[in-house]
């Protein structure tokens, strides 16, 4: 990703001011070159890790933003769908993969029912709010059909000693007070979907969740598994 392609200091700053779904709309253009997008290496280790999980014959991608994510569908799915809430986004992932099909819809209200056997979701989660994930969990999960999966990449929470804590705890702090203080809001934080409540949450919604070790150039990473069960433990 080339900084002289990515966005400017200034464009940032607008984004930042912005409501989530339109500051995603003026960053669009410039996203696939700033540090936001997923690394292909999560990308292709994602994919290695499912692939021993299909077969899979349609794939969803939540909050698929420009598309990244559709470089594992295409691996693993015959047919792929992206759902995204902003515009921009989705015209950058249209052009990038036109055999896929793309939906514009919020994620905390998916409007699909029982046709995907697998759905993944790559650094969306920070965008959602601990009492937005039953919303959220719950709609992948109406997608699903009986034993489909729900995969998605958390990273795990560095170490206090570590360069990396204290600059999500920075990035998390400096994002309440520019929500306290300006309005819309623009939800996005590093530190709210740890793990054992992630999964609390997939439990509640009626997944049978775990997660496996994603290696990532020393970054510690899990894949987290979630199977909706082929009889339901619960009406859905």
């Amino acid at each position: 990703m080339s900084p002289r392609q990515g966005p400017t200091l200034r464009e940032l700053c607008v984004q930042a001011l912005s409501s989530v779904e339109h500051g995603y709309d003026l960053l669009a253009p410039k996203f696939d070159h700033t540090p936001f997008r997923t690394p292909d290496s999560i990308l292709r280790a994602t994919t290695d890790a499912l692939a021993e999980l299909g077969p899979f014959e349609r794939g969803l991608d939540v909050c698929c933003g420009t598309g990244a994510g559709m470089v594992v569908l295409r691996s693993l799915c015959q047919r792929s769908t992206g759902v995204d809430f902003s515009a921009g986004m989705l015209d950058r992932a249209r052009d990038a993969h036109r055999e896929a099909t793309w939906v514009r819809a919020d994620a905390r209200a998916l409007p699909f029912a029982g046709g995907f056997d697998l759905a993944v979701t790559f650094g969306a989660m920070g965008h959602f709010l601990p009492a937005e994930r039953p919303a959220l969990f719950e709609g992948v999960y109406r997608a699903l059909r009986p034993g489909g999966l729900f995969a998605f990449p958390v990273g795990t929470l560095p170490p206090p000693t570590s360069v990396a804590y204290w600059g999500t705890l920075g990035f998390d702090v400096a994002m309440r007070v520019r929500n306290a203080v300006w309005r819309p809001p623009f939800v996005m934080y590093y530190r709210t979907n740890q793990r054992p409540a992630v999964l609390s949450d997939l439990t509640t919604a009626g997944f049978s969740a775990s997660t496996v070790a994603l290696p990532d150039g020393g970054i510690s990473y899990q894949l987290v598994l979630a199977r909706k069960p082929v009889t339901p433990a619960r009406s859905s």
